[in-house]
């Protein structure tokens, strides 16, 4: 029998102000193993095994942040087929991009073990260093140049 190539799933929520959109809330990554240092998403994460990519996205943002956001709520951006050139399967990504503009409750460092900071950056001033393949996809947002499907590390 062939092994299947297998990619992991993850999702990402960009929180965007209720003024205009213009900012998106960020976190600064610690004491996860990946990215440490780096800026990232405020929301996002590990597909589980027999959970839908909005039910994922619906649970990382309680998670991480503490908030409530409705499926409905949930406007895709992007697809991204990423990869680290390393073959192993971990390094196998399907990444799943969405925005939000509306949620119920605050934002706030819900698990502070993993984050160090949390804080609203406009789209044209993101903070450095951020994770590069969530970069790439703020920029896009930032210019309406985003496609709906991406590769990164190809």
């Amino acid at each position: 029998m062939v092994d299947r190539f297998q990619v992991v799933p993850s999702v990402y929520v960009a929180l965007r102000s209720s003024a205009g959109g213009a900012q998106v809330l960020l976190q600064l990554r610690k004491d996860t193993g990946y990215m440490d240092g780096h800026w990232a998403m405020a929301a996002a994460g590990h597909v589980e095994s027999g959970e839908s990519v909005l039910d994922a996205a619906c649970r990382e943002a309680a998670e991480e942040l503490g908030i409530g956001i409705s499926a409905a709520d949930l406007v895709p951006l992007s697809v991204m087929h990423r990869t680290q050139g390393d073959s192993r399967p971990l390094n196998e990504r399907v990444d799943f991009f969405f925005e939000c503009h509306n949620w119920t409750g605050h934002p706030h460092r819900a698990e502070p073990h993993k984050t160090a900071d949390l804080r609203w950056f406009p789209l044209d001033a993101l903070p450095h260093p951020t994770v590069p393949h969530e970069h790439f996809i703020l920029q896009h947002l930032h210019t309406n140049t985003l496609p709906r499907i991406t590769t990164f590390g190809f």
